[in-house]
Order: structure tokens, then C-alpha cells, then sequence
């Protein structure tokens, strides 16, 4: 039994599994007798099969009870194969993806430009044989320091001479030299997307061996003996229900579940959760197999002369552009990290790959080169949401959702929140705004109910209320004179009494105390459920990413870049950005499940758009325009209300200035 078999074999039932392991089942007396009690007994929260899920003693003992034992003595983690490392060995030193390996020195000097060599393929490389990484590498203080990184600039290693020979190797595929000739030229070497060097740690924990005597060299966190610390699957949360007349069911939140002390393996563990979840709604879209596979497949052609094509699932580490303008993803998953050639002469396929963010997962189906170091793609999937997906009916009355009302700020619009306050009461001059009011169940609030306290350099200067907790007193002040029919949700954001780091728990003890009781807390995002509809509450920091890398996403439009979340069915996809983010044992980010609605803020500025049968409303503020949002020309829209019918997803706007 080969590796591909024992590989094929694992992806059919829905896992991966590593090298290492398939090197173990290999080696046993009965291979295919093992790999079928590894899958009969594997546990289904296992995403990637390493050695320690592979129970010898297990299997041993199951062929005794069984009377087909070979007498042979099984395989334990201390024995291996003749000339190969033992396991226990292994795990001491940095277990690498194959793909991450250090280069030699053949792979980083400039190869031959005489003769053919300069037809085929223009290219010498000035390029450092240096893998760089997603993480910074630990110290070797033993002291962990606990503070979250607030920003990790990404970086690409490179597209290396190995790559590019891999196209040019393969000219007899309908590829043209213009593309092999991009791919690595002599002067220019791929565009980079930033300027800090990544170190030697991946997504998924795998690495290279670097010189340098400084770096900590640790092993793979697949063959860690934390098991339980790192598995994939989360801890269950207990769902929290506020009954009565309008019940809020909070169905997701980080508040008393958050575990992270900023440790190297939580971030590892972040990403392994990220990816598995996201593959797995992929998976259910799309023949897929392990990246490990395919460097050691024999590529067959099909009937039409062209390679067959494959799919793969990777999570995007890094983005470059070649001379010619073509784009390069190095996608990653559990097993390795592999190329992927997008040709700019697709044009539908090129222009959503310029969309495409860093950390986002997608699922990727094209042709691979005669040598396998390449993906030539023909088709991009995002998790995105599925057409079939239904709209929940069967709800009543209406929600009103606001954000940012920043209490305690001198630009805080209190007499359009005033007479805000006497439309939820029922005391408006309008009979139409009475009746609108009477079918008022919820009152969502998505961040920055207060203006809080250094947040931005001189924010004193433009300050009513200097205390932070005076701010929050005034705010539950101004919530005690809604109606107690109404619930009202509250989550934080960016200038809330809360950690910067998101996910955000809900506000400390101290504060909700002096709220009234028809106010239910809950974290940033949320996922809560109002009597039957599911509405995902997000403060809406990374819109700020979203604007800033993706073509056509906007402040003006708000609500675009949430279609762009719900796409990558992800709240903020690139990690390190100016979204701060605690790695979490469970990712937090994922929409899973799709709500029937997404309510976002943060950037003061209304948008209301539908996707799929998915109602996405960014409110706006109650905070008239500062002067840090005149120096950099954001037009806030104040008092502004969007209301939405329960039961048909209908949207009005209310405004109050």
C-alpha cells in the first residue's frame, strides 16, 4: 500500500492526514488492516490524522482478539523503519512541510542563460534563500509575554527559481512564454504586498530550519502531546436564553470563553481552526484532496492533451504579482503550502483574484505542471453563501438597529437622541411614527454606546463627560427611558470600556450594573436570535481592512463591505491588519451559521443592501462629524434609523435631525 492509496483512502472519509503519519501506516506488517481500524476508530473532531491519533497497542490488540495476530511485535512511536528517524526524534527537532524546506544553493543561483535555457525562460534570481512566516518567532525567554500583538504586517517569501522552472518545464501544456517568462525575470522580482519579513512559522505551525542561532527551533504542533489543548474542535459554549415576551437567545459569544494569553501554538490553533471550518464548507462544494498529495502524484494527461484537473483548499499566505501581471497564491493547508498561477488573460477569473485577501480560505480546481511544484487555475471558490439558502419567516414586529452613539462626546447629538428616545416611547407627533413604534420588540446597539476615554491622541479635547464610567452612567440613564417591552441588545466596540482585541467581551459587571434590566450584554461579534430570527452583530472595525484592500468597497457604501465578509464568510479575514485580534481556541469571525441578518457600524455611515436572502444594514451614528473625520473627509449620516419588519425583512429609515 503506496502513499497515494493511504492518502486517497483518508480524503474519502472526509480527513487529511500527515506525512509522518502515512509514513507510520506504511510501515506497519498490515497496512490496509490498519488504516481500517484507524478510520473505524478515529474521533470525528479530528480534522488531521498525526501519529499520536494512531492506536497500536489498540490495533494489536483488536487482531489477537480477533485470532490474526502476526506475532509480530507491533510498531510503537520509539520504532521505525530502517534508515528513518524515530518519532520521538523527530518531535525535538523543526518538522518542516516539504514545500517549506530550506532551498539549496542550486535552487537560489542563477541558472544557465546560454542558449535554449534564455529562450525558454528569461530568468536569473537576486531573490534571498530565506523562507519568511506569518508568526514572529517566540522568544527563548521562558517568561511568555502576554500582550496580543496589535499589527503583524504580511510579507511574501518569494516565488523561487524552483517554481518558475516548473513552468518552464512545462511548455508543452497550452501555456504560453509570455507566461513563463513572467513568472521569473531577471531584473524584477515579484511584487511583495508588504515590507516585514515573516519568520519561520506557518498558518498551521509547520517550518523551516533557519541558520540563524537566535530563532527557537520548535516541532510541529501536530505532534504535540497537547492534544486536548490544541484540538481543533472548541470547547461548546451553553447557549445563553433571556426569556420573555421578546426572548434573545445568544447563540455565540466570546464573553467567558476567551482562553488566550497570546502563546505562540493559540495562534497556531486560531488558524487550524479557521481553516477546518471553512474547508469544510468547501468541501461540501467541491472534490477536493490534501496539498501534501500532490507533490507526489504522477500527473497523467487527459484526452484532450491537457493535464486532468484537481482542486485543492488552502488558506492564502501570500499574494504576488509577476512581471507580466499575472498573480501568484501561495495557498496552505495542514499538510504544505503550494503555487498557485492565476494568467491575466482570464479576465473573470483574474479580476476576482484581485479581490482575494490575505488569511482568506478558498477552494482552488486547475492543472498542475509535468513536475508538480505548480497550480495553473481555471476556477476560484470562495465559501461564500450557498444560492439555496432560505429566508426564516414566521417572526413579528420589528428591531431597531443603531450604533455608535459615542455618549459623552461635545459632538453627541442629544436632541436628535432625544426625540429618538420619545419615538421608542410612543410620544411622537406622528400617528404613522406611533404605530411604527407600538410593533418595536428589539433595540440593537452595535458598538461605541459611549465616546470613552484615550482613544485617539487630544480625544479630551472633545469630550462633555472626562469619566468613562460617567459616560456609561449618562448612557444607562437615557436606555432606563425606553419601554420596559422593549429588549435591548448591546455589544461593544473600539471605544467601549472593553480589551481592544477582538473578540470583544461584553461590558464588566461594573458597568451593567447601572443598566436597567430589559438590557441584555453580549460580546463582539454575536450571533443572537430574536424569537426565531438570527442576526449577527458586529462593531464592523475591519471594514476599515476591507476599504483598503478591496477594489470598490467604500466608507459611502458601507454595506459593501459586509457582502464582502459575507462572501469569504468571514468578519475579518486578514489577520494583523488594523483589526486587533486575540487567537482564540474558536474563531469567532467564521459566519457559520448565515444569519437571516448582519448588523455592523463603526464608520458612522448608513448602507443597507441584501445578498442571498441575507439583509445587511451598516446604521450610522448619532455623532456629528469630529475633527479627525474632517481632516481625512469622512462624511458622517447622523440620526439616522433603519427599522426592520421581523417578518418580512423590510427595511424603513427614520431619521430624527
Amino acid at each position: 500500500m503506496n502513499e497515494i492509496d493511504i492518502v486517497r483512502a483518508v480524503t474519502e472519509e472526509g480527513y487529511q492526514i500527515s506525512p509522518l503519519a502515512v509514513e507510520l501506516i506504511k510501515s506497519s506488517n498490515s497496512p490496509e488492516s490498519l488504516l481500517k481500524y484507524i478510520l473505524s476508530t478515529i474521533d470525528n473532531c479530528i480534522f488531521v490524522i498525526e501519529p499520536e491519533h494512531i492506536d497500536l497497542k489498540g490495533f494489536e490488540a483488536s487482531k489477537t482478539v480477533l485470532g490474526t495476530s502476526s506475532g509480530s511485535s507491533p510498531l510503537t512511536l520509539s520504532q521505525t523503519p530502517a534508515g528513518t528517524m524515530s518519532l520521538e526524534s523527530r518531535t525535538s527537532e523543526s518538522i518542516s512541510s516539504p514545500s517549506l524546506e530550506p532551498l539549496s544553493s542550486d535552487m537560489v543561483k542563477a541558472p544557465d542563460l546560454s542558449s535554449n535555457a534564455l529562450k525558454e525562460a528569461e530568468f536569473t534570481s537576486n531573490v534571498e534563500p530565506e523562507v519568511v512566516s506569518r508568526f514572529d518567532t517566540p522568544s527563548n525567554n521562558s517568561e511568555t509575554d502576554s500582550d496580543i500583538p496589535s499589527s503583524q504586517e504580511h510579507t511574501l517569501d518569494f516565488v523561487s527559481q524552483s517554481v518558475a522552472k516548473s513552468v518552464a518545464d512545462s511548455t508543452s501544456d497550452p501555456f504560453t512564454d509570455s507566461v513563463i517568462n513572467s513568472v521569473s525575470s531577471p531584473v524584477n522580482p515579484p511584487v511583495s504586498s508588504g515590507g516585514k519579513e515573516r519568520q519561520d512559522a506557518s498558518f498551521f505551525g509547520q517550518e523551516v530550519s533557519l541558520s540563524t542561532p537566535n530563532r527557537l527551533s520548535r516541532a510541529s504542533p501536530f505532534l504535540s502531546n497537547h492534544e486536548s489543548a490544541f484540538s481543533s474542535s472548541s470547547r461548546a459554549e451553553e447557549l445563553r436564553h433571556i426569556p420573555g415576551p421578546n426572548p434573545v437567545t445568544v447563540l455565540s459569544d466570546i464573553t467567558g470563553h476567551s482562553t488566550c494569553i497570546g502563546e505562540y501554538m493559540q495562534f497556531v490553533q486560531y488558524f487550524r481552526d479557521r481553516y477546518s471550518r471553512l474547508s469544510e464548507i468547501l468541501r461540501g462544494r467541491m472534490n477536493t484532496r490534501p496539498i501534501e498529495s500532490l507533490k507526489r502524484r504522477n500527473f497523467r494527461r487527459g484526452s484532450d492533451g491537457g493535464n486532468e484537473e484537481l482542486s485543492i483548499i488552502g488558506m492564502i499566505s501570500d499574494i504576488s504579482s509577476t512581471n507580466n501581471g499575472h498573480k501568484i497564491l501561495s495557498l496552505e493547508d495542514p499538510t504544505g503550502s503550494f503555487s498557485v498561477l492565476i494568467r491575466n488573460s482570464d479576465k473573470e477569473l483574474f479580476e476576482l483574484a484581485s479581490r482575494l485577501l490575505l488569511d482568506e480560505v478558498i477552494g482552488v480546481t486547475g492543472s498542475v505542471t509535468n513536475d508538480g511544484n505548480l497550480m495553473l487555475a481555471t476556477k476560484i471558490l470562495q465559501p461564500d453563501v450557498p444560492n439555496s439558502v432560505q429566508r426564516r419567516t414566521g417572526s413579528h414586529g420589528k428591531a431597531v438597529l443603531i450604533s455608535d452613539v459615542h455618549v459623552g462626546s461635545s459632538q453627541f447629538l442629544e436632541d436628535s437622541w432625544l426625540d429618538f428616545l420619545d419615538f421608542l416611547k410612543g410620544e411622537s407627533d406622528s400617528e404613522e411614527m406611533r404605530e411604527v413604534a407600538a410593533q418595536v420588540r428589539y433595540l440593537l446597539v452595535a458598538g461605541d454606546l459611549v465616546d470613552g476615554i484615550g482613544i485617539y491622541p487630544d480625544q479630551e479635547m472633545e469630550l462633555d463627560i472626562l469619566d468613562v464610567y460617567e459616560q456609561y452612567r449618562k448612557a444607562a440613564e437615557y436606555l432606563r427611558e425606553i419601554p420596559e417591552r422593549i429588549r435591548v441588545v448591546i455589544s461593544p466596540g473600539n471605544h467601549d470600556a472593553v480589551r481592544q482585541a477582538e473578540p470583544q467581551p461584553a461590558l464588566p459587571e461594573r458597568i451593567r450594573a447601572d443598566f436597567p434590566e430589559n438590557v441584555t450584554f453580549v460580546g463582539n461579534p454575536a450571533l443572537v436570535d430574536l424569537d426565531g430570527v438570527r442576526v449577527l452583530i458586529y462593531h464592523g472595525r475591519s471594514i476599515d481592512d476591507l476599504v483598503a484592500s478591496v477594489p470598490g468597497v467604500s466608507y459611502q457604501e458601507p454595506a459593501g463591505a459586509v457582502l464582502e465578509m459575507l462572501k469569504r464568510r468571514h468578519l475579518a479575514p486578514t489577520y494583523g491588519s488594523r483589526v486587533s485580534i486575540s487567537p482564540e481556541k474558536k474563531d469567532y469571525f467564521i459566519i457559520d451559521p448565515v444569519p437571516d441578518i448582519i448588523h455592523t457600524g463603526h464608520v458612522h455611515t448608513l448602507g443597507v443592501q441584501r445578498y442571498k436572502n441575507v439583509l445587511l444594514v451598516n446604521s450610522g451614528t448619532w455623532q456629528a462629524q469630529t475633527e479627525f473625520q474632517k481632516r481625512v473627509n469622512l462624511v458622517p449620516m447622523p440620526a439616522r434609523v433603519p427599522i426592520v419588519d421581523l417578518a418580512d425583512f423590510d427595511v424603513k429609515i427614520l431619521a430624527f435631525d
